[in-house]
């Protein structure tokens, strides 16, 4: 059967539809067996239930969910990519994921008819692109539709909303062992020093006491390795491919430094959703909301690694571990107030919203 390609269509009218086709499509991956969706369920908020992501095989880390993500700065639990398109590139690269190539995403995009038909709609002809420029696209169009994907309102939205404008009525549909979580997540837990925002985090990295001794013996350094990554991938946005000329969307990347402190550090997760998302941590390795605030509660702070530094005149020296994490020693009556609250950040629907993308270098 001959394709015809319908330039009215959904598919080929933008690249946010087209970035959907292709998060949905197990076509990019060897042997066509896993897609984006494999391991981003939208059931599941965009997320896989598991304690580590499975595509072609199993990997290390735990997935996070791709809703929101439009408002990040860093991807991934080491902050291995400094924007959305270069993180949607590494899966399909990652032998354990989709196990792919720039070569054959180039060349499925042309040789399927659908697949050539939206590519030249949005980004031009890919027969005469380069297989690298071709395959970037992918990732553009990949994240285009991610960019989409935004949490809708929660219970603590409205509750905010009515404290706002002084409506009692409104506020006492809160529940009240929420409002006592709140209270414990803003002042005893100190939560929001990292949890702050829309988003419920501040978007940074933090060392956290949990282990970093993943199967196989592998250790995960976390943000240390990603800034590596970041600085040795030409998919950075000090790269070829950044869309913007003057390099303006880079400014992050130029100032990030490289030290012992990243060690062991992993991404602050937003809180939005997170009743949807469990397991949690970078490995999965806490089933539930109360296991999560119990290691808070909790955790040995000689689980934190102390810091090796050389002072002026070259000698070796300990730093003490970073200090803004103290074991909250929580009764089991505020775990449960404060799990309450943030399952009070979970929206009441399921289903994400689209939003319009907005228009910004890439």
């Amino acid at each position: 059967e001959i394709y015809q390609c319908d330039w009215s269509s959904d598919v080929c009218s933008s690249d946010l539809a087209f970035g959907e086709q292709l998060f949905f499509d197990p076509r990019l991956s060897t042997g066509g067996k896993v897609s984006c969706a494999t391991c981003h369920l939208p059931e599941r908020n965009f997320t896989d239930g598991r304690q580590r992501g499975v595509g072609l095989d199993e990997v290390d880390r735990n997935t996070p969910t791709v809703v929101d993500v439009r408002y990040h700065r860093w991807f991934g639990w080491d902050g291995g990519n400094d924007n959305l398109w270069a993180q949607s590139l590494r899966p399909l690269l990652d032998a354990r994921e989709l196990a792919t190539s720039e070569g054959r995403v180039a060349a499925a995009m042309r040789s399927e008819p659908d697949f050539n038909c939206a590519y030249r709609r949005v980004f031009g002809d890919p027969a005469r692109a380069p297989d690298d420029t071709v395959f970037v696209n992918v990732g553009k169009a990949l994240a285009a539709y991610q960019e989409t994907l935004v949490s809708a309102r929660t219970p603590f939205d409205d509750f905010r909303d009515a404290l706002a404008r002084g409506d009692r009525q409104a506020m006492r549909r809160y529940p009240l062992d929420a409002q006592r979580g709140l209270k414990i997540f803003v002042g005893k837990g100190s939560c929001s020093v990292c949890h702050f925002g829309p988003a419920f985090t501040n978007g940074e990295f933090h060392e956290i006491g949990i282990s970093v001794l993943g199967r196989r013996n592998f250790i995960d350094w976390g943000r240390y390795q990603g800034i590596k990554m970041l600085r040795s991938t030409r998919f950075n946005l000090e790269g070829p491919y950044n869309d913007d000329p003057q390099r303006s969307t880079a400014m992050s990347t130029q100032h990030v430094t490289l030290g012992a402190i990243n060690y062991e550090q992993f991404k602050v997760p937003s809180l939005r959703g997170v009743a949807l998302t469990a397991p949690y941590m970078h490995n999965g390795m806490l089933d539930t909301l109360e296991a999560v605030v119990s290691h808070y509660s909790n955790f040995d702070p000689a689980l934190m690694h102390q810091v090796h530094q050389f002072d002026e005149e070259g000698l070796p020296m300990i730093l003490p571990p970073d200090t803004l994490l103290k074991p909250l020693n929580l009764t089991a009556g505020e775990i449960s107030d404060l799990v309450a609250f943030l399952k009070s950040l979970t929206p009441k629907r399921r289903a994400t919203v689209r939003a319009k993308v907005v228009q910004r270098p890439a």
